[in-house]
């Protein structure tokens, strides 16, 4: 396969709307499109074909990795005129396979994606920590990404993303927007991280709380004035909050989610669902503020499981709310199926109960 036939399988891959592309010996090309993986009608892919597809992707890589000695590799690839892609190099049965993940050339806005007003507030926090949270796919790059645009419309100041790799690009709007990628431009996270503190930062955006020392120095910075934005790959506010304190030794988790409490300013978790008819898909957001009795839910984790109660009751006032709140206004709206709102609601049974007392018995399509 020369690069002009790897070039058209990207534009086709975006014409079709494909979020992933994947090249393996042995199958034909497959494409991810609205969530689901679809067969291109082509020739099983060759040993030969792969690994020239590989070559390709690396060309322009200083340092060039040496193919024959690639197990896995994560990187970028751009293609003028048809968009960039993240890219995912590994081995398996001994050859070589690559999965790309599209990345518009187009920043997205909050209006693009149809995310709610009430994010804007969040992204122009002061200081604090904002977690993005979700499972691989969900969306979670395009949300911060929004997010980073709208203080970057709308504020002065310095923003400093650490990602693995950068993925929207960002031009300096009110802002001045600096970008890092791992690999290319600082060896980790915990380094890039602990250099940021020194690079004059309002904003840190931290692509992934991976580790414990990459979750020490984020809070270190919150403590110090900043905002700090991060992801992780956990469904909701309560199992966000687990996940961040159970990575730290047990004698120390007393002392994190103290600081936790006083640092966490939001978490926005999110899940993609197919629209009603098949027209794409859509997010379904939990949104949690920070609140005072929040903070006590933190603190105490006998108190933790009363997360979501106070949620779904701080929606007028604060503008939260659980999944289930968010999934009943997307099925009124007609945008979600009654079948697909429910598979994705916390407890499937109540939210059934709750549709047919609203609707006198009645089930929606």
């Amino acid at each position: 396969m020369d690069q002009d036939t790897f070039h058209k399988i990207l534009a086709g891959a975006m014409k079709a709307n494909a979020s992933d592309i994947h090249l393996k010996v042995g199958t034909p090309i497959l494409l991810r499109v609205n969530g689901t993986l679809q067969e291109v009608k082509s020739p099983p892919l060759s040993t030969e074909d792969t690994r020239r597809i590989v070559d390709t992707i690396l060309e322009n890589i200083h340092p060039k990795p040496v193919a024959d000695e690639l197990r896995e590799w994560d990187g970028s690839y751009s293609l003028n005129g048809v968009g960039r892609f993240r890219v995912n190099i590994y081995r398996q049965r001994s050859s070589l396979a690559v999965i790309l993940r599209s990345i518009p050339f187009d920043v997205p806005t909050f209006e693009t994606l149809g995310l709610p007003p009430i994010l804007g507030e969040i992204a122009m926090e002061e200081r604090g920590l904002v977690l993005i949270t979700g499972v691989t796919g969900s969306g979670k790059s395009s949300t911060l990404a929004a997010m980073i645009d709208h203080v970057n419309s709308h504020k002065r100041a310095h923003i400093l993303t650490i990602e693995d790799p950068v993925e929207f690009m960002h031009k300096n709007k009110k802002s001045s927007v600096s970008q890092r990628e791992i690999g290319m431009d600082t060896p980790s996270f915990n380094v890039a991280l602990r250099a940021a503190l020194r690079q004059d930062p309002d904003i840190i955006l931290v692509g992934e709380m991976r580790d414990t020392e990459t979750i020490d120095i984020a809070l270190k910075a919150t403590e110090t004035g900043h905002l700090v934005f991060s992801t992780v790959h956990t469904t909701d506010a309560s199992k966000t909050i687990g996940r961040l304190i159970s990575v730290f030794p047990s004698d120390e988790q007393n002392m994190v989610r103290l600081r936790l409490a006083e640092n966490l300013k939001a978490t926005v978790s999110q899940r993609l669902l197919p629209r009603k008819g098949g027209k794409g898909r859509t997010a379904a957001l939990e949104i949690l503020r920070m609140t005072k009795t929040i903070e006590e839910c933190i603190k105490d984790p006998l108190k933790t499981h009363e997360i979501k109660d106070f949620i779904e009751a701080g929606r007028d006032t604060y503008g939260t709310q659980s999944f289930d709140q968010h999934l009943l206004d997307l099925l009124h709206a007609g945008v979600l199926d009654f079948e697909t709102a429910r598979s994705a609601a916390t407890n499937p049974s109540d939210f059934e109960r709750t549709i047919l007392l609203d609707t006198g018995g009645e089930r929606p399509e």
